[in-house]
């Protein structure tokens, strides 16, 4: 606050909780024309978020409009011990609603699907290693699949995830060139990035399988409702 304009105070107060004493740190800061202007407030708390401080900061303006014209930092503060529990209450719910809106909306994009087609893979035991980490770590499951020189890795789950599993593949140092130095995938193509349908398999649990047939590969797409998939973009990988 521009401290020239007015007078700028700290109060620190204690309001006792069930739970726990809360410590706010109120600072107010009084323009020349108070208290025909509400003043200007800063809420800082080390128990409380920082949505709630601001929560608490919105309601303290709201009662202030309430008291223009005559001296109010004292029926704020006032105000404040009795209602700070409510308050913190209301956030409590507020940001829950909002949690839940943005669950809903990541449910809504609902599960996603993708193909990726690898060229060749050279560190073939550090490759599968750090593919399983990933998968794990951003909670995707699905296949990495070798079939002869083809290598194919399915993902299904979140698609924030996805994306990050995409940029993770083609930003790190997955693999070794042909000198033998570590190097990022740089022929790696996404063959499909799909929302998965209610005819698709969920996968369970992410694994690495090598099949010895075309058939065989076929037949785990076909078992996870995946057989137009398969016609789609394998076929042509292997011509």
């Amino acid at each position: 606050f521009p401290e020239t304009h007015g007078v700028t105070f700290r109060i620190q107060i204690n309001v006792k909780e069930p739970d726990t004493d809360v410590l706010l740190k109120l600072l107010f800061h009084l323009p020349v024309n108070y208290p025909s202007t509400v003043p200007e407030i800063s809420v800082n708390s080390a128990q409380l978020t920082r949505a709630q401080c601001m929560d608490v900061k919105e309601k303290l303006l709201e009662q202030a409009k309430e008291h223009l014209s005559e001296p109010m930092v004292h029926d704020l503060i006032l105000w404040l011990q009795q209602h700070l529990k409510d308050v913190i209450k209301q956030s409590a719910t507020v940001s829950n609603e909002k949690t839940t809106l943005s669950k809903g909306r990541s449910t809504e994009d609902g599960i996603w699907m993708l193909l990726l087609h690898l060229d060749h893979v050279r560190a073939k035991t550090k490759y599968v290693k750090t593919v399983e980490k990933w998968a794990s770590d951003l909670g995707l499951t699905g296949r990495l699949m070798f079939m002869g020189k083809t290598i194919l890795i399915l993902l299904q789950g979140d698609r924030n995830n996805i994306k990050e599993y995409l940029i993770l593949q083609k930003t790190s140092k997955v693999d070794v060139d042909s000198s033998g130095k570590k190097c990022k995938e740089k022929m790696i193509s996404v063959l499909c990035e799909t929302k998965v349908q209610a005819q698709h398999k969920r996968f369970q649990m992410f694994e690495v399988k090598e099949y010895s047939t075309l058939d065989q590969l076929q037949k785990e797409f076909e078992t996870a409702g995946l057989t137009t998939l398969f016609s789609e973009f394998v076929p042509p990988l292997l011509k």
